[in-house]
């Protein structure tokens, strides 16, 4: 699909569509300033990068490595992505400076299907399938190099994260509990609110305090969105479903 829509704390709306439908791209930025990149056409690995001002897509600098299933984080000026698979899975990651993308320093996980969180200058990467299983690796980025991080609770492929490096958030999977949500501190994860509904390849954005997930499959396509914030009268965590999109 070549959709996008946009969340105004309560409801959908249309925006402007990308000029390459594709599935399994990476993303980050924000509403008005977005940055989209990578995926799989019908014929091959992208490697389009666009870039959404808040009305509409425009073409930016090409990856140097075409893939899908990558993680991304930062802004459409300082944008990050990491890992995926051509075929095999990469340890390819690079930088974006609004213009271009130049080589940053190698994951030492190769994975398709992790989720992502932070910034260029402090990126997280977490789960995924290493070609063989699940793992629940996790992966700090400083700028230039990726260092090990406290492993997920849960080994985890397609789902998703939001937040910060230390203050992450994570939530869904393929397979086991596809409602398990955990918190990252910087160290480590621990168990967070459950998601409501339990579900795969879904969406997440906001952060740790203030999470969004929607769609995804369940076994068939899902229109739900969700959010994440203190329960009332409690300083837990839970996710709320505020409708489909």
């Amino acid at each position: 699909s070549n959709a996008t829509e946009e969340y105004n704390g309560t409801a959908w709306s249309a925006g402007g569509n990308l000029g390459q439908a594709r599935r399994q791209n990476a993303g980050c930025g924000t509403q008005t300033a977005g940055l989209t990149m990578g995926g799989t056409t019908t014929t091959a690995y992208s490697t389009s990068t666009e870039e959404y001002d808040g009305s509409s897509w425009s073409g930016g600098g090409s990856l140097s490595t075409g893939r899908w299933g990558l993680g991304g984080c930062g802004t459409q000026t300082a944008g990050l992505c990491f890992g995926g698979t051509t075929g095999s899975n990469s340890v390819v990651t690079e930088e974006y400076d609004g213009s271009s993308w130049s080589s940053g320093g190698n994951i030492a996980t190769a994975v398709r299907g992790m989720a992502s969180a932070g910034t260029q200058t402090a990126g997280l990467k977490m789960g995924g399938h290493d070609g063989s299983s699940s793992v629940n690796v996790t992966e700090e980025y400083n700028g230039t190099a990726w260092s090990s991080g406290g492993n997920l609770g849960t080994a985890r492929q397609y789902f998703a994260g939001c937040g910060t490096q230390s203050a992450g958030l994570c939530f869904g999977a393929d397979a086991g509990d596809k409602t398990s949500t955990e918190e990252y501190d910087g160290t480590s994860w621990s168990a967070g609110g459950a998601l409501a509904t339990g579900r795969s390849l879904l969406i997440g954005a906001g952060t740790q305090s203030a999470g969004l997930c929607a769609g995804g499959s369940t076994g068939s396509v899902s229109n739900v969105t969700e959010e994440y914030d203190p329960g009332p009268g409690t300083y837990d965590l839970l996710f709320n479903a505020v409708g489909g999109l």
